[in-house]
């Protein structure tokens, strides 16, 4: 969080300096600010391992957004077909995540994706109740899930 605090910061007087404020130039200064950071982190612990963060937010956004059109195609043809396919159910799914951000973004991700809704956490933090709409394989869903959450650690550590 500190690395891309400061490469915000520096794409901001990116743009200051060069006294245009658009769009572009601000992604501009965002990747040269970016680059000055990939210089920097090795001299800087509070910046190791900065870089390869945005690489794999960029591919979370990507995987992301093709579980969101599956998940959103399922819902769709589950609602427009007389048939009804849905399994509703409630699972407890074991976390690796430990502290209070990784779980919050963990369980917003989940109920951000249509037919599934984070219900609750347990009191000591290591298990996340999740409501699926269609249940029909638990496993399937707890192996979705935890790729999910790799994914989202990736990021986040």
């Amino acid at each position: 969080m500190i690395g891309l605090f400061w490469n915000l910061l520096l794409a901001l007087a990116w743009v200051a300096l060069s006294g245009s404020v658009t769009g572009m130039n601000l992604l501009a200064g965002f990747l040269f600010g970016y680059l000055a950071l990939m210089v920097l982190q090795n001299q800087l612990p509070v910046l190791k391992g900065y870089s390869r963060r945005i690489p794999r937010l960029g591919a979370f956004l990507v995987f992301f957004l093709k579980e969101l059109v599956k998940s959103n195609v399922r819902v769709a043809y589950d609602i427009a077909t007389p048939v009804w396919y849905m399994n509703p159910g409630v699972i407890a799914f074991p976390l690796e995540a430990r502290t209070d951000m990784e779980i919050m973004f963990l369980s917003s991700v989940i109920s951000l994706t249509p037919g599934t809704l984070s219900l609750d956490v347990s009191d000591d933090r290591r298990v996340l109740f999740i409501h699926a709409m269609f249940l029909q394989d638990e496993d399937q869903l707890r192996n979705d899930l935890r790729e999910l959450e790799h994914r989202i650690l990736k990021i986040m550590r």
